[in-house]
């Protein structure tokens, strides 16, 4: 009987261990977004950013609109950063600029609170 509970209480606690790391695992994917003001002078511009930075390291989504002249990128926090995202661009020939989110209690009407 003494048995059976050493080996269940070793049982739990290595199932608890193992959830922990797992929950470790996963804080080191977080992911983190940031929104770029880049001068694109064309849609070549645009089509070369489209092509390059999505193969950044960490890179896990773009969104490209050349109209507003923003990129839009969400990335893995342990993987990059917004500094290097920016050197990203500037490596092909671009320059980009960070925009601050504001909140859309604060913010002046603008296209990512559509007025609201």
């Amino acid at each position: 009987m003494k048995k059976f509970l050493i080996v269940k209480a070793l049982l739990a606690f290595v199932l608890c261990f193992n959830l922990v790391q797992v929950n470790a695992e996963n804080d080191k994917k977080k992911t983190s977004e940031v929104t770029f003001k880049v001068e694109m002078d064309c849609q070549s511009c645009a089509n070369k950013v489209s092509k390059n930075i999505p193969f950044e390291k960490g890179v896990k989504d773009l969104h490209v609109d050349f109209k507003a002249q923003t990129v839009h990128i969400k990335y893995r926090q342990d993987k990059t950063n917004e500094e290097n995202l920016k050197k990203a661009f500037e490596k092909i020939g671009l320059k980009a600029e960070g925009i601050k989110k504001e909140k859309c209690s604060t913010a002046k009407v603008s296209k990512c609170c559509a007025g609201h």
